[in-house]
């Protein structure tokens, strides 16, 4: 049977560092992120929170908005950069704290595609009956990967959890998910650091190569788009809302303009919490599902793009 989301939360830490706050510790300012970026704000995880505790408690809510019991959730799948440990997984630690126990529970890492991916997986268990009600978390803490030195990358980023339940449905809300990868770009958006013999080596902060990020990134996220559409006869005209990775207005803006989307279709929330790599689309849903913006019936696509690169589209219909 297919899918459809039956509810959506969201988690942010409660400090919240802002622009002008940033440009005291590093050569910016408050005009300079907004104008390349459109960030006017991140939160930042706490020293005792953990990426498990932001997904427990978008997971949560998403739970209660769907009239869903943990009890009754029998897959978790958590797409996330930043994992509570090398192992078990984040979706592990999620269960045993949600106390959901006994179906699969894994961890996705195609860092900002991580949540179309992750739904795109849990849809298809669940179409293909491997499951019946999945919690699908995007969630991270990306100001412990930073080098906060770095005015290309720390002004970028910022910490916090999207979650949505999958529960089966006569009538399919996920219509289709396309996703891809291309490991030769693997060098233009990575953290290159390891751990060997209980040791660091390499470089643990993110690296990025800023303009080579946003032409691959516009360039595939309206082919993924395009992709979507024609998988389900329809055309751009067709979407209600886009809701792409929110990593930087202007790579969104470029998208839309690719597609011939007006900029009021595209639901963006990047000035409140800056790039949270897997949880970026995860939040912006929930905000537009809470405010109204997205009503049943309506169609929604996802659009995710990240380091590996990877990059993949999600179309809804809500």
């Amino acid at each position: 049977m297919p899918s459809r989301i039956a509810g959506t939360g969201r988690y942010l830490p409660a400090q919240v560092l802002t622009n002008a706050e940033l440009s005291r510790r590093v050569n910016t300012s408050d005009a300079w992120i907004r104008e390349r970026t459109g960030i006017g704000q991140r939160h930042i995880a706490g020293p005792g929170e953990q990426t498990s505790d932001l997904a427990l408690a978008a997971a949560r809510e998403a739970l209660a908005a769907a009239s869903v019991t943990a009890a009754e959730i029998d897959l978790i799948v958590v797409a996330t950069t930043s994992p509570d440990m090398v192992f078990p997984s984040t979706a592990c630690i999620v269960q045993d704290k949600l106390g959901a126990h006994g179906g699969p529970a894994f961890d996705v890492q195609a860092v900002c595609s991580g949540f179309v991916y992750a739904l795109a997986v849990a849809d298809r268990m669940v179409a293909d009956g491997l499951a019946r009600n999945a919690l699908v978390v995007g969630a991270e803490i990306y100001s412990r990967i930073l080098d906060w030195n770095d005015r290309g990358t720390c002004v970028l980023f910022g910490d916090g959890a999207g979650a949505v339940v999958l529960v089966p449905s006569a009538k399919p809300g996920i219509l289709s998910s396309h996703l891809h990868a291309d490991g030769r770009y693997r060098n233009i958006l990575c953290v290159p650091g390891q751990v060997q013999s209980g040791a660091v080596t390499g470089t643990p902060y993110v690296q990025m190569d800023g303009p080579g990020v946003f032409k691959f990134a516009v360039r595939v996220l309206a082919e993924s788009a395009l992709e979507a559409l024609a998988a389900n006869g329809m055309t751009a005209a067709d979407v209600d809302w886009l809701i792409p990775h929110q990593a930087n207005v202007r790579i969104m803006d470029a998208t839309a303009r690719r597609l011939g989307l007006a900029h009021e279709r595209v639901v963006s929330t990047v000035d409140l919490h800056a790039n949270t790599s897997a949880a970026s689309i995860p939040l912006a849903l929930d905000v537009a599902v809470r405010d109204g913006r997205i009503q049943p019936g309506q169609h929604v696509l996802l659009l995710g793009v990240g380091g590996g690169f990877t990059w993949g589209s999600v179309l809804l219909r809500w």
